[in-house]
């Protein structure tokens, strides 16, 4: 079952968190303009949940289908729907355009008569945020959306829910890569705000040490409980010239600075009080206040063609306490299946592997002896046929996990006892007790000569459709379906047809 998470919200934004540092920069007034991405009021108060204003523009959509969309791994962005689709520019906004690594915000938009549209993302066109407006008719709809008008667009309780758990990562981003800059010297070459519950991670140029992890961790929460604020610097862009970032060998670029396609023309710097200065669109948290940061105590190591980095884990905010609330659930059923208490689970699931290990090494050896037993009967049967070519169809019901093992130790255990001089061809085959039509059944074809073996396995492709194939004197696969006779009489057909 799962267990509900209380997240405690910061009641308003502190007037001081918001701060315009350039002399000629103002945020427009004119209703008829938007207010460009940098100065909205989801940036300027990100915890603002409802807003007033003006529809600047709106056309219908021709957003690419869902269909269309290239998969990747950053699943936290709302995808597009296959359902005809507005671009509404407003003159401001609560919903934040994705950036900065940040995806877009989903919302609601109240038109002046009364009806309430659903916004399934926003993005960044040429500065400006544009919102996707699901409509049921985009020609009729679009009449509800006459530049001039009043709306009020808002975030739903879902729709908060999730901006503060993007912004409780994104911030915990910022203090965890300045934190490792600060005391190791490690740059963020990348990092990905996941789908929730799932820990973000940060992508590193090396791998660290359990110890450099335990520092980092107590360094940042540390400032976390002093609470250090959080405020955002606000200038146009040609204020001053940016800083170059440094470039690795591998073409990785490290440090902080705008991204090189970034035209918004304002520049937003995000600030933990003696701690970071970063450029970033994102919302962010005004407080490290309550954001108390967990990091998954390992690295994942990643090799590409030219370079080798790390990916480090990390979980804060709401999705720490869902993360904690979860795995302590997991946690009292794994003890209450086990008949034990939970700071005895990892030595009792100890037992029970070892146990497992030791059952599994008294089976292997119980099949091994069973083996030899079978290999013995077909031996038998074999010298007393007068037959040039010997053959013979052997069919098991099995419900082991590696059925394929056990047959594979029947035709070792007969390969060591066969006269060398004898020809021969097995067919050995194991099935469950209990069969549907996507049951499978394996087959071990076993033979003197590599030629029937391989004239065995074509015939069993072609007459019984199994999928396999061999080298040598071995040939495997398997069948889809339930055994019955019939397939008992065509493999019996099959080795009639090999033997000469």
């Amino acid at each position: 079952m799962a267990a509900a998470v209380v997240a405690l919200y910061p009641a308003v934004t502190p007037h001081s968190y918001h701060r315009i540092v350039s002399p000629t920069l103002r945020i427009p007034t004119d209703t008829q303009r938007p207010i460009p991405v940098g100065l909205l009021a989801c940036q300027r108060d990100p915890l603002l949940r409802e807003l007033e204003t003006t529809i600047v523009s709106c056309t219908i959509s021709q957003l690419a289908s869902s269909a269309s969309i290239k998969k990747g791994k950053k699943a936290s962005a709302p995808r597009p729907v296959d359902q005809p689709t507005l671009e509404v520019i407003l003159h401001d906004t609560v919903i934040f355009p994705e950036g900065g690594g940040q995806p877009s915000d989903t919302g609601a938009i109240k038109t002046a008569d009364g009806r309430t549209w659903t916004v399934t993302q926003a993005k960044r066109h040429g500065g400006h945020a544009v919102h996707y407006v699901l409509a049921e008719n985009a020609d009729v709809n679009l009449l509800c959306f006459t530049p001039g008008e009043k709306v009020t667009v808002a975030l739903g309780k879902v729709d908060f829910d999730r901006r503060y758990d993007h912004m409780s990562m994104h911030t915990s981003q910022h203090l965890l890569s300045a934190v490792l800059e600060n005391l190791l010297n490690i740059h963020t070459l990348s990092w990905s705000l996941t789908t929730a519950p799932a820990p973000c991670y940060v992508e590193l140029a090396r791998s660290m040490t359990a110890e450099e992890i335990s520092t980092v961790e107590n360094e940042a929460n540390k400032l976390v409980f002093e609470g250090r604020k959080i405020h955002v610097e606000v200038q146009e862009m040609d204020d001053q010239p940016q800083p170059v970032v440094p470039i690795l060998e591998s073409g990785r670029a490290v440090g902080k600075g705008v991204p090189t396609d970034y035209t918004g023309g304002i520049l937003r710097t995000v600030i933990i009080d003696g701690v970071d200065r970063n450029p970033c669109c994102g919302t962010h948290l005004p407080t490290l206040h309550n954001l108390q940061l967990f990091i998954i105590p390992q690295t994942e190591a990643l090799s590409r063609s030219n370079t080798t980095s790390a990916r480090l884990y990390f979980l804060a905010g709401p999705r720490l306490i869902t993360y904690i609330t979860s795995t302590h659930s997991q946690l009292t059923a794994a003890a209450a299946t086990l008949s034990c208490g939970a700071p005895q689970v990892p030595d009792r699931i100890g037992q029970v592997v070892d146990e497992r290990k030791r059952a599994e090494k008294r089976v292997d050896d119980l099949e091994f002896e069973l083996a030899k037993h079978v290999a013995g009967d077909v031996l038998q049967e074999m010298k007393s046929s007068k037959a040039a070519l010997y053959t013979k169809h052997v069919h098991r019901t099995d419900d082991s996990v590696n059925p394929l093992g056990y047959l594979s130790a029947i035709a070792t255990a007969f390969a060591n006892v066969a006269p060398a001089e004898r020809p021969f061809v097995t067919v050995f085959s194991s099935s469950s007790s209990s069969q549907t039509s996507t049951s499978a059944s394996v087959l071990l074809v076993f033979g003197s000569d590599d030629k029937y073996v391989k004239a065995a396995g074509d015939l069993l492709k072609s007459r019984l459709n199994v999928k396999g194939g061999g080298k040598g004197t071995r040939w495997s696969g398997k069948y889809t379906g339930v055994w019955r006779g019939r397939e008992d009489a065509v493999v019996s057909e099959v080795l009639q047809a090999v033997s000469p």
